[in-house]
């Protein structure tokens, strides 16, 4: 397989950073819909948001790499029983799920910087706040993290079951082509 997508398939690197954003999106769901309701005594009530800041961080870095990314490595061309339609579709979609991941990695790091203190990321760097102390930002930032993850986690299932459509009932590559695979 080649690093770089070509006009008719995706490279690893490209198919690499899908599905680690993938994982990293529904990790981070599911880390934040767990940890919401720990109390002050769990063992967990200070680790789990420490993890999961650091991951978004981590996320947002590997988000504008994938950014780059495509500027780099155009994506391959549409399989060619797609209608204009379901290409247009899919464009639009990608739109919306970037656009949607960065609004909840945004406001999730204003949840965590509104009182002017920096994200440590693993311990290894600090992501510092640039908007200092700010009322009420942590109350707006975590009612927009709130819905847009939940938007973010919706989209993202749809965006899974259009490519099991297109695999179990229009029979083409479309999954397979993000699994670095192919029919032939």
């Amino acid at each position: 397989m080649q690093v770089r997508n070509t006009a008719s398939r995706f490279g690893f690197v490209t198919i690499g950073i899908h599905w680690l954003v993938a994982v990293a999106v529904f990790g981070l769901f599911g880390l934040g819909y767990w940890m919401v309701d720990l109390s002050y005594y769990d063992d967990w009530y200070r680790t789990a948001p420490d993890i999961h800041r650091s991951i978004g961080i981590l996320l947002f870095m590997v988000m504008v790499l994938r950014l780059a990314w495509r500027f780099i490595s155009p994506l391959p061309d549409p399989p060619p029983n797609h209608s204009r339609f379901e290409v247009l579709a899919a464009h639009g979609a990608h739109l919306i799920l970037y656009v949607v991941i960065f609004v909840a990695m945004i406001s999730g790091y204003l949840i965590s910087t509104a009182d002017g203190s920096s994200i440590s990321v693993f311990g290894w760097f600090e992501v510092p706040s640039v908007t200092g102390r700010i009322k009420g930002m942590e109350d707006t930032a975590g009612l927009v993290h709130y819905w847009v993850t939940w938007v973010l986690v919706v989209l993202a299932g749809l965006h899974g079951l259009a490519a099991i459509k297109h695999h179990v009932i229009d029979r083409d590559d479309t999954l397979l082509r993000m699994l670095g695979m192919d029919r032939h």
